[in-house]
């Protein structure tokens, strides 16, 4: 792929960054599982966005001063043995030549370096608390920058954090493939687990076929943790153990999206082990199936990004007095909030190279319109314990469907409709 798009992304920071500034962007560091043993590299996802770079402990410093805009790259030096062991390095000269910074160096030298470069500016910019230790790297070399000038001005230390969240909330032509390449990959798996669930499987079981169908299709990774979650686990929202057996009477819950190219999918549906959803289960399951598409209904250019939430409450509140769950007027319940024993998270995130995807929820005082570009998730649910003051015949029951929405000039573009959700299709699939 054209390393031009990242330079591209560079360039267009000419035009948000104040003068005599300097961005940092600090790259990612290798994480050891154990002794001498590291996790597979993932770099951090600002840095890639900015860059294209996959190595680690590097760095990227972008200054505009009154000469324009100007990128310098750390990165790790070459290194013919390591290279041997580990794989090939860019080194400096191939992050100019084949990444097109400015300037590259070995990132060795970042603490001599950086005084020097931040010397001068008015700003530095990052994300503040982001990277652990890197706050005091920042204070440091900006005291240092300003030691060798007194007659210099003060640099500002400012968080960088929705300048660079905010950019990367609206999604390129570029991005957009991708995490459909995710979503279609991710939705596939799901198909596969409908079809091959069965009484008795482990839940761990599960989680493993959904790996296994992410690789074979080119993703290798999950985009987070699976969520598999048969039963009443299901009533744990972030539920990750993965390890009990399942039950022909029981729902189950899936939680589970790959990372394709660095970009994320994040899908959940809610399928019945033995195939048949029973009548408590289905009524559970359409209040929520409801929930979701008057929700993404509302997901729209200029609509407030909280329209969404309000719909679902209210669909959720007036399925529960109707089945009996709840009791009493549905606007008033929903004002007082009392579907929040059932459904207490709210409907969804922002989505992209992460799962929980940078970006802010506020304008100014105001929550945030939708915007072209934007994808979010969309996953009402209903959880229902033991511990609930409710008939029995509902306890037990946990309900979250998910997909993932990309809004468009002209409405939105359910990215995930591939994967059944209607309850027919789903036990037409599995029969």
């Amino acid at each position: 792929m054209s390393k031009n798009i990242y330079k591209n992304r560079r360039d267009k920071l000419d035009a948000l960054l104040p003068e005599n500034s300097v961005l940092l962007l600090p790259g990612a560091d290798l994480q050891y599982r154990n002794a001498d043993s590291a996790f597979p590299f993932r770099q951090e996802s600002s840095f890639y966005y900015f860059s294209g770079f996959c190595e680690p402990s590097s760095l990227v410093a972008i200054v505009k001063s009154d000469k324009g805009l100007s990128s310098i790259a750390f990165v790790p030096p070459k290194d013919k043995i390591k290279e041997i062991w580990d794989g090939y390095r860019a080194g400096p000269i191939g992050a100019v030549e084949d990444y097109m910074f400015d300037k590259a160096f070995d990132n060795t030298q970042i603490d001599l370096m950086l005084p020097d470069i931040l010397h001068g500016n008015e700003q530095v910019l990052y994300s503040i608390g982001k990277k652990k230790g890197f706050d005091q790297k920042v204070i440091e070399w900006t005291t240092a920058a300003s030691s060798k000038d007194r007659h210099s001005k003060s640099i500002n230390i400012t968080d960088a954090s929705s300048l660079i969240g905010n950019i990367r909330l609206i999604k390129d032509d570029h991005e957009i493939d991708l995490i459909k390449r995710a979503c279609d990959i991710s939705a596939e798996a799901h198909i596969e687990a409908m079809k091959q669930v069965k009484d008795g499987d482990n839940e761990q079981f599960i989680e493993s076929l959904y790996i296994h169908e992410f690789s074979k299709r080119g993703a290798r990774f999950p985009a987070y943790p699976p969520i598999v979650a048969g039963g009443e686990n299901a009533c744990v929202l972030h539920y990750v153990e993965n390890n009990c057996e399942l039950k022909k009477n029981d729902l189950l819950l899936v939680d589970a999206g790959c990372e394709f190219d660095m970009y994320a999918a994040d899908i959940t549906r809610t399928f019945p082990v033995g195939g048949k959803f029973s009548e408590e289960q289905l009524k559970i399951y359409k209040i929520v199936l409801k929930a979701m598409n008057a929700a993404i209904d509302t997901v729209k250019k200029g609509n407030s990004i909280m329209m969404p939430q309000e719909v679902s409450e209210k669909v959720i509140t007036e399925g529960l007095v109707e089945i009996g769950i709840l009791d009493g007027d549905p606007d008033q319940l929903h004002k007082d909030g009392a579907y929040k024993e059932f459904y207490m998270h709210k409907i969804g995130h922002w989505l992209g190279l992460d799962v929980h995807d940078a970006g802010d929820y506020m304008e100014g005082n105001e929550f945030m319109k939708f915007k072209p570009g934007m994808i979010t998730t969309i996953e009402p649910g209903i959880y229902i314990s033991s511990s609930s003051n409710v008939e029995d015949k509902w306890k037990g029951i946990g309900v979250r469907i998910e997909d993932d929405i990309l809004v468009t000039k002209d409405g939105n573009e359910n990215l995930t409709k591939k994967v059944p959700s209607d309850p027919n299709e789903i036990e037409s699939l599995m029969s």
